[in-house]
């Protein structure tokens, strides 16, 4: 597939991330108004709440997108989501008769403020890449004993905060709690001193199951991905992981991008997951390519200094589908709702620069890494974190636009009286 050409010119731009080919779906402000549903356009933002009711977007059981969420819309179902996505490629694309009618209702991007495009139902998040979990898993338990006995059967995952679920652009306030150093005889309440960020990309689930569903059922209730940094401290999460899992070492925050990538967009760029290392059981079989060829990069920026990007990787190094993940979520009959949050957990590649954490880059402090003219073995006061993705078409490319964070101080105890 080739750049479809928009009579919005900047979307035109081979290097630019909202082309035509992509629109994706956003939450936006301006001039301290109400929140309200948008499309990117290259660097412009359709108001299409504002478009629905001017009476050029009409959609089966519509009005859908005048609320400050897209849940309506993924709610109404694929057939739906289809036909949003063919009016307003017809309405922004080279040509449109609808052009002049459309154009009061585009706002300039660097004008917006962006919210949470969707309404969180939950968030569960995944430890599926092999990199990464072999990686871990040699710091802690030797190479030999690197993944748990059931990682190649399962994609292991824990339920997360949909309370804890931030835009781009929100501080991050690190985090007080129990640690323990292993030359300490008891634990002590503190500030995280191992604060870290995951690389990671988010499915969002766009239509509810009641009882288990396969994976090609999976992949279509999948209505699109963003980018997503689950901040994690990692001090408080050694102390306090078994035989439980990960608990408030993760609740602190989890940021993603402001902009929904419909899975319809990225459909150009399936990936196979990787040859098994054992076969997998029948019900997590794929019947085809379920993974994305989405590029991935962190960049880390000390206070006042410029960036520096610390790793580069890909989506397709997962070992584990979004819609395996999903598959396997829903074999208890766990209900799935409209909005649920699937974390991929940490993106990370055979190679060191290409390791999704701050864990894996520094082995876990022992060998920091160079930012700039300064190091870090893991995250400081002041550091903002970028997280960037896209998938690279003919011409074009379709981006998810930045998840950034920084982090503040710690505050005082909060117990101290």
């Amino acid at each position: 597939m080739r750049l479809a050409k928009s009579w919005i010119d900047s979307a035109n731009d081979p290097d630019g991330a909202f082309p035509l080919n992509n629109l994706p779906y956003g939450v936006f402000s301006t001039g301290g108004g109400a929140p309200r549903c948008g499309v990117a356009i290259g660097e412009m933002i359709l108001d299409v709440a504002a478009a629905e009711r001017a009476g050029l977007i009409a959609l089966p059981g519509g009005p859908l997108l005048q609320g400050a969420a897209w849940n309506a819309l993924m709610q109404a179902g694929a057939e739906v989501w289809k036909a949003l996505r063919a009016r307003l490629t017809a309405l922004l694309a080279e040509g449109a008769a609808e052009a002049e009618a459309l154009r009061p209702h585009l706002v300039a991007r660097g004008e917006a403020i962006m919210h949470l495009p969707f309404a969180v139902a939950e968030f569960t998040d995944f430890y599926a890449s092999r990199h990464h979990a072999t990686n871990v898993g040699t710091m802690f338990r030797g190479a030999e004993n690197a993944l748990p006995p059931n990682w190649l059967s399962i994609p292991i995952g824990y339920n997360g905060r949909a309370s804890s679920v931030v835009v781009s652009g929100t501080p991050v306030r690190r985090p007080w709690g129990q640690v323990k150093r292993p030359d300490e005889a008891l634990p002590r309440f503190a500030p995280s001193a191992r604060f870290d960020i995951e690389l990671e990309v988010g499915a969002i689930v766009g239509q509810p199951s009641d009882g288990p569903v396969s994976v090609a059922e999976a992949d279509a209730m999948i209505f699109g991905y963003v980018l997503l940094n689950d901040w994690s401290a990692r001090d408080i999460q050694a102390w306090e992981y078994q035989p439980l899992g990960p608990f408030q070492a993760k609740a602190t925050a989890t940021s993603i991008s402001p902009w929904i990538v419909t899975a319809e967009a990225l459909a150009p760029f399936r990936a196979p997951t990787p040859e098994r290392a054992r076969d997998l059981l029948p019900y997590l079989r794929e019947p085809g390519p379920m993974l994305y060829d989405i590029d991935l990069s962190v960049d880390l920026a000390p206070k006042d200094k410029p960036a520096v990007t610390i790793a580069r990787t890909n989506y397709r190094e997962m070992y584990y589908s979004a819609a395996q993940q999903l598959a396997h979520h829903t074999t208890s009959g766990c209900p799935m709702r409209v909005g649920d949050l699937l974390g991929s957990g940490t993106i990370s590649g055979p190679e060191p620069d290409s390791r999704g954490a701050l864990l894996e880059l520094s082995w876990g402090g022992r060998t920091p890494i160079s930012v700039g003219d300064e190091t870090r073995s893991f995250i400081e006061d002041g550091d903002t974190l970028t997280l960037r993705g896209h998938a690279q078409g003919d011409g074009y490319r379709i981006g998810f636009g930045d998840c950034t964070g920084t982090l503040l101080p710690a505050q005082g105890d909060p117990y101290a009286r």
